[in-house]
């Protein structure tokens, strides 16, 4: 159940979806360190990528179930933090979102990329050669393409796509994704991946990356902290202490709770990152648990997120500012603004801690009595 978004009146004076997403932003530019300037050029960038849905007013539903927040707003920000640095600031969309079905979601989807990369100077190459693994005539599955840009300083984001490895059937999802390895000459990479229960995403870096990824999304329900600590594939790569720790904080499990107690909510998700194909091992590692699960309201969340940043030496001032910058509603007045908390390990980089941001431009979940973890243990 939803509750309607604080301020949000059903009237003409409703804002249209564009103009509220592009006003967060635009906010969030500033959290992130980012000129007025640059701002400007993402926030009509956000506008474009939307189509016609941006002029769509928010005092009329969300004209397709967008699987990419939990309200259907097809927009997402997130915040990724390192060290004595300023947060990276991203942006996720469904371009197409509302244009029709999935095929012609996925069309309009893969148009706007290519405009993309028309506009910003890019190689679709490595797309082009996936167009009918993930695009077929009939597709299946809750999505078609999202994006998801990096901003930087300049008005030139980087740029990454998330596919559907079920668009052929949930059936075929793990053969979709061996095969999309093999097409870009990482032959030996899904034989070095954990085991999995679905495999909801592929992702691709394109464009201006020092070391372009293809990353693979696995999902693991009901995991356990031990099984968390024995996910990662990287060589060298986290320790298990580490990655548990993570994983404990995060889901908000108890000091007197042992390494087998299992999240029984929203599942977890590794991602595995490959960027050379002679070891067939990947080189980097995330955890994203979905936090928004296991609190009770988005206080709690925050707690936790603060608590991973610190940990880690990271300046947690900037996701206070983040939240202020979306919504004026307190933490403890709804759940799932922070959607997911995440960990990750690359090659050669300190660890980063990313944090994910509804806009909730439609509706905010309200707080829950009990959160989904209750405790439960492997029998």
């Amino acid at each position: 159940m939803t509750a309607a978004r604080p301020g949000h009146r059903s009237d003409s004076s409703a804002p249209a979806l564009g103009g509220f997403t592009a006003g967060q932003l635009v906010q969030l530019c500033d959290v992130a360190g980012l000129e007025a300037p640059d701002a400007e050029i993402y926030a009509h960038v956000l506008i474009d990528t939307l189509g016609p849905l941006a002029e769509r007013p928010l005092d009329r539903p969300p004209p397709f179930d967008s699987f990419l927040s939990d309200d259907h707003t097809p927009v997402e920000f997130s915040l990724s933090f390192l060290p004595g640095k300023a947060p990276s600031l991203r942006l996720l969309l469904e371009p197409g979102c509302g244009a029709g079905g999935l095929r012609q979601t996925g069309r309009t989807g893969l148009d706007v990329i290519r405009e993309m990369a028309q506009r910003w100077d890019f190689s679709t190459g490595q797309l082009d050669k996936l167009e009918d693994l993930f695009f077929p005539s009939s597709p299946e599955g809750p999505f078609a393409l999202w994006c998801a840009l990096e901003l930087r300083p300049g008005g030139v984001p980087k740029v990454k796509v998330y596919l559907n490895p079920a668009a052929s059937g949930q059936e075929r999802s793990a053969g979709t994704v061996r095969e999309a390895l093999r097409r870009l000459g990482h032959k030996q990479a899904f034989a070095n991946l954990p085991q999995a229960d679905g495999y909801p995403f592929l992702a691709l870096d394109l464009g201006d990356w020092d070391t372009p990824r293809v990353k693979v999304y696995l999902r693991h329900d009901d995991l356990s902290e031990e099984e968390a600590g024995r996910l990662p594939r990287t060589s060298p790569g986290p320790g298990s202490a580490e990655v548990q720790g993570f994983f404990r904080t995060a889901a908000g499990l108890k000091p007197g709770d042992g390494p087998d107690v299992r999240l029984r909510g929203r599942p977890v998700l590794s991602c595995h990152a490959f960027t050379e194909a002679t070891t067939g091992l990947p080189s980097g590692f995330t955890l994203h648990v979905p936090i928004r699960d296991y609190v009770r309201h988005d206080g709690e969340a925050l707690a936790r997120a603060v608590t991973v940043l610190r940990r880690h030496g990271m300046d947690p001032s900037p996701l206070l500012g983040s939240l202020a910058a979306v919504t004026t509603r307190r933490p403890r007045d709804g759940v799932g603004l922070i959607a997911y908390l995440a960990l990750t390990h690359q090659h050669g980089r300190p660890p980063r801690v990313t944090t994910y941001i509804s806009s909730e431009a439609y509706a905010v979940r309200p707080p829950v009595a009990v959160p989904a973890h209750q405790g439960e243990t492997v029998h």
